[in-house]
């Protein structure tokens, strides 16, 4: 899990980064830099599960929202035939825009729900065995 998290908390942070040429910057930076400093955190066995979870049921609600949207998910998929996302870093088409959006939120859903899945097992395991200290 300490390898995970170092991964995902430098390339959720390089994220942030690149999110200053964004249309809306501001609400990206934050996202990608909440989910990468709780990986940080992670990766130093320090587990916040409630922040976890508050990430996974606001990236979700956002990430539904960019999946019905007029110019969400489903319009690219639908109206536009899927078409390729990467084709430039520049995205003159809305609904690309906000389909590489849900496909981040998509990313950190799933990178929080891991950590609060193994933080919850950790816990439940420490609890179980405490070390000797605890039991002095």
């Amino acid at each position: 899990m300490k390898i995970f998290n170092i991964i995902f908390s430098v390339l959720l942070l390089l994220s942030a980064a690149l999110q200053y040429n964004d249309p809306d910057p501001y609400i990206w930076m934050t996202i990608y830099l909440y989910g990468g400093v709780l990986c940080f955190l992670a990766s130093k066995k320090r587990f916040f599960p409630k922040a976890y979870l508050a990430g996974i049921i606001v990236y979700g609600i956002y990430a539904v929202y960019l999946f019905f949207d007029e110019m969400g998910v489903l319009t690219w998929a639908n109206e536009h035939g899927a078409e390729n996302i990467a084709q430039s870093m520049q995205a003159e088409k809305p609904w690309i825009e906000e389909t590489r959006e849900f496909f981040g939120l998509i990313i950190l859903i799933s990178v929080l729900s891991v950590n609060w899945i193994y933080c919850r097992r950790y816990l439940k395991k420490e609890r179980l065995n405490p070390t000797v200290q605890e039991l002095l």
